[in-house]
């Protein structure tokens, strides 16, 4: 039973809480502070995020830069022995048998940069037409070669080879010295692929020993290109990068060529060339390579910029998260202090709030009902230099005024409602008693039987009357001078509550297991079970009867008070064990609640456990757990317990079970 109101006293504790969890809002003044720092704080970081973004960027394309040079220094070396390859195969096809030893060598050149490339993803398109190399190669060995066609293989597999430098793309970003850079290596690129398509051409045209067809046209257009190619990276290249090209286009094997070249410009007519072309193939090598060296330089000079680029793209980048990272933890530091200098004053506002609730004002109340003067206390002010806050303060210590103020004219009121309460009680228990004395006189001297019915009817209102009043003083905590060494058994305990109550011919007393009660508890204890039997019949239907049982539990004593009536609701059920156990006061209930009041008054006093459940098949059930102490030695040992009384018990704590599961 003790555990059972103990679930049932968490159900309602439980509820309690529930609701002043939801009652709580979390709109908080530190929530508050932290949404209107965090905006600000989202717009600096997205700004940070964004040049964070740039720089982070910046260095990728610094550095893709300069792996992608790397692979268009290595695509150009390819392209320089391709060219090669291409000026010899020119003029083995042309019928010129000294180049054969040349082409073979120049071969294993290309075959060796091909395969350092085959793995590039960039180099896809242009190694599917390094493919049909070897178709050409073989056509050329077995001099079966369509000269042309072969040119133009060639010179397509280099344009494609050119077409896949992956620093084109390149070529829009970056600063300006890095484009520039770039943009004279691809110039460079392009003089040197017309300057070996026009070698080439050159070198077949002198072993035919005259121009023929096209080769005429094909000569001059490859030395314009060459020339407008030239022109621009003169215009892009750097002083030192122009300085080293002039340099090494100054050499006797380059004014050697410009002589037979200018020679050839002369000879459009189909005319033969009039100039010596000894060593020519080989002298165009040789400036072709000189040509290659400039691009080397430019490259080199390329990666070095990028390098700069992507070293300093680092460094901002580092700066950059470092300065996010300080932004953010000067930011949380300025939120930390800020709410800090707000909360910190408040939580302690709230804990001077909680003291004067919890501890002064229950005091001074308390001082004040032992008729003391209790001024208001001032407090602590808790530490603040917001005026806002210090105005709350003032109003706090203003409200503990007012309140103990107000708690004074409450404490007088109260006691003087229950010093009235008490007087009026004492009065009507006086009164009652002098008319019970009267009545008992009136009985001993009546010889009617109708009369002394009638006086009989009498004696038990003026019982009832007395109840009542015995309850007034119940409920201002004054007792009644009636406490009695003679010990009582358990039937004449119940026997003595339907004597208090109206329809006692209602009540059907079932089986009552004997056992004694102590005298000092008898009073009490049978003005107890009055208010719960008058309660019973109040709130259950007339033809049905309110049982009364009794039985031990061990070193307890249960006597149950079934109804069987329309019973209460689990929240009702839950207030009026409340009621009981005290936690409320009997002067802010309905006066219909008075009963619950005394008994939970009786009930403290007498340290005996009272608890409502409902009953199964409708109605309520009070049970009332007499403890050891309130119980006398038994003068004869009980009698057995019969099966219904079993029966009854356990259905009793099905019906407490199934109230503390609602």
């Amino acid at each position: 039973m003790k555990r059972g109101r103990s679930k049932m006293l968490s159900f309602v504790r439980g509820g309690t809480a529930r609701s002043i969890r939801n009652a709580l809002s979390w709109r908080t003044i530190r929530g508050r502070m932290t949404v209107i720092l965090a905006v600000p704080t989202c717009l600096l970081l997205v700004l940070v995020g964004t040049a964070v973004a740039n720089q982070l960027q910046a260095y990728r394309d610094a550095r893709d830069t300069r792996s992608q040079i790397d692979v268009t220094l290595r695509i150009q070396g390819l392209v320089h022995r391709l060219q090669t390859e291409r000026t010899y195969t020119n003029g083995l096809a042309a019928g010129d048998k000294s180049y054969l030893q040349q082409v073979v060598s120049s071969r294993e050149q290309v075959d060796a940069f091909r395969s350092e490339l085959r793995d590039e993803p960039v180099m896809a398109r242009a190694m599917s037409r390094l493919d049909r190399l070897a178709t050409f190669r073989a056509a050329v060995d077995a001099g079966s070669a369509d000269r042309k066609k072969t040119y133009a293989y060639y010179t397509g597999v280099i344009s494609a080879l050119n077409a896949a430098d992956p620093t084109e793309d390149k070529a829009a970003r970056g600063d300006r010295q890095l484009r520039d850079d770039l943009a004279a290596l691809q110039a460079l690129a392009e003089a040197k692929e017309a300057g070996s398509q026009e070698g080439s051409q050159l070198s077949g045209v002198l072993a035919a020993g005259s121009f023929r067809g096209t080769n005429y046209l094909d000569f001059v257009e490859a030395r314009a290109t060459r020339i407008s190619a030239m022109t621009r990276f003169f215009r892009l290249a750097t002083p030192s990068q122009r300085d080293a090209v002039v340099k090494m286009f100054s050499s006797p094997v380059t004014k050697r060529l410009d002589v037979v070249e200018n020679a050839a410009l002369k000879a459009a007519d189909g005319s033969e060339i009039d100039a010596d072309a000894t060593g020519f193939t080989s002298n165009m090598i040789r400036a072709d390579r000189t040509v290659y060296e400039a691009q080397q330089r430019v490259d080199a000079d390329a990666q070095a910029r990028a390098k700069t680029l992507s070293d300093n793209a680092a460094a901002a980048l580092t700066g950059y998260l470092a300065l996010g990272l300080l932004v953010v933890a000067a930011l949380v530091v300025a939120a930390v202090l800020a709410g800090r200098s707000i909360t910190r004053p408040l939580d302690a506002l709230a804990r001077e709030a909680d003291d004067v609730a919890q501890r002064r004002l229950p005091d001074a109340v308390a001082r004040i009902q032992a008729g003391e003067l209790v001024p208001a206390e001032g407090g602590r002010r808790p530490p603040s230099n917001a005026q806002e806050i210090s105005r709350v303060v003032a109003a706090l210590h203003n409200v503990e005024r007012t309140a103990v103020g107000l708690a004074a004219e409450q404490a007088v009121l109260r006691r003087n409602t229950a010093e009235s309460l008490a007087s009026l009680g004492r009065r009507n228990q006086g009164l009652v008693r002098r008319q019970l004395a009267l009545i008992t006189a009136l009985e001993q001297q009546e010889l009617d039987p109708e009369a002394l019915a009638e006086l009989f009817e009498l004696d038990h209102l003026a019982t009832r009357m007395r109840r009542n009043a015995e309850s007034l003083l119940v409920l201002v905590d004054e007792r009644s001078p009636q406490i009695s060494s003679v010990t009582a058994s358990s039937l004449e305990l119940v026997q003595s509550a339907l004597g208090e109550v109206e329809q006692y011919r209602r009540v059907a007393i079932a089986e009552i297991e004997p056992r004694r009660i102590s005298g000092r508890a008898v009073a009490e204890l049978s003005h107890l079970l009055a208010e719960l039997v008058e309660n019973a019949l109040t709130f259950s239907p007339p033809e049905q009867p309110v049982d009364v049982h009794g039985w031990g539990d061990g070193n307890e004593y249960c006597i149950a008070v079934v109804d069987h009536g329309v019973g209460m609701s689990p929240e009702d059920l839950a207030r009026a064990n409340a009621r009981i156990a005290g936690k409320e006061a009997f002067l802010v209930a309905p006066t219909r609640y008075l009963g619950h009041y005394v008994v939970g008054r009786l009930a403290r006093r007498l340290g005996v456990e009272v608890l409502l459940s409902d009953t199964p098949g409708g109605g309520v059930s009070a049970l009332v757990t007499l403890p050891a102490r309130i119980l006398a030695p038994d003068e004869a040992s009980p009698p057995d317990r019969r099966t219904y009384v079993s029966s009854m018990l356990n259905g009793f704590r099905a019906g407490v079970a199934r109230a503390e599961a609602r």
